[in-house]
């Protein structure tokens, strides 16, 4: 099992370099950022990009892996993505995981875009077909309904070592049943936050029944489910997964148990939401994190 934290990108960079390398120091193996023009939980509170963020905290750490919970068509377009996630994989020396969705309704609504259900998620399998081409392939062109490609280079390519995909990998959030069928294709990881419920029973029957979803497809494809990561992000769970201790462990074994390779917490703030004690999740490093790695 893999740990990480989701730092969110509401701090001038000055008061948030040291929660980043907080995030490394405590031994998290990977740290992630929302990827929004505006989040719908501080739709008040300011906000700064995530592809800057990320590449600045590229700076202030050596060893943590960086992502994107996660980026989207309503704020990204394929090709020149592409050109911004090369550019942050290279500066982070090949530690950075894409994190991609199809986005939510708070920022297609800033921007004007007026899309149906079926068209967002028509569209999110277009994006991510097109970029999984352009973070392999060399000289794409590509014709499609929502976005083209004319012979674009793709150089450098992505900072890849001797482990893993060739390209950056691609964690692809999905709960409906087609988007999950996407992430079994073309994905190297699936992340999920879940359903959206009242009560944490409720959560966790609903994670199991998009896990079962998720072995049914990996099955039909002829996939074995070792080879694709499941990342579970608790910023949507009914109950704060690093209220103490033993919250967290509960989470850490029920998600396990569930088949979930990585588990994903919010960093505590004074405020909600994600209300909590910094201490705790300093005591969750020193105590949980290495027993979970024995």
């Amino acid at each position: 099992m893999r740990f990480g934290v989701t730092i969110l990108p509401e701090h001038r960079w000055a008061a948030a370099a040291p929660l980043w390398r907080a995030a490394e120091d405590l031994g998290f193996d990977h740290a992630w950022t929302f990827d929004h023009i505006t989040w719908g939980g501080l739709p008040d509170s300011p906000w700064f990009a995530a592809m800057p963020t990320l590449t600045a905290a590229a700076t202030v750490t050596s060893r943590i892996r960086l992502g994107t919970f996660v980026s989207t068509p309503n704020n990204h377009e394929p090709v020149q993505f592409m050109r911004e996630v090369l550019a942050v994989d290279d500066i982070s020396d090949g530690r950075f995981l894409l994190g991609i969705g199809s986005g939510g309704d708070l920022d297609a609504g800033i921007l004007g875009r007026d899309l149906t259900l079926r068209q967002r998620v028509d569209r999110f399998h277009e994006f991510t077909r097109l970029l999984d081409r352009l973070l392999s392939e060399d000289h794409v062109t590509a014709d499609g309904e929502f976005y083209g490609a004319r012979e674009v280079r793709t150089l450098p390519g992505p900072v890849r070592g001797g482990e893993g995909p060739d390209r950056v990998p691609l964690i692809v959030a999905a709960n409906g049943p087609r988007t999950i069928r996407l992430a079994v294709d073309v994905g190297d990881g699936w992340m999920t936050t879940g359903p959206r419920v009242e009560t944490v029973d409720e959560w966790w029957v609903g994670l199991g029944e998009l896990s079962r979803r998720l072995d049914d497809s990996l099955d039909a494809a002829g996939r074995e489910r070792h080879t694709l990561a499941r990342y579970l992000n608790t910023d949507a769970m009914p109950a704060f997964a690093v209220g103490s201790v033993a919250a967290f462990e509960d989470v850490a074994g029920r998600a396990q148990e569930l088949g979930f390779t990585d588990v994903v917490v919010p960093w505590p703030r004074s405020d909600e939401p994600f209300r909590g004690d910094v201490a705790t999740l300093e005591e969750v490093a020193a105590t949980v994190l290495p027993r979970w790695r024995s």
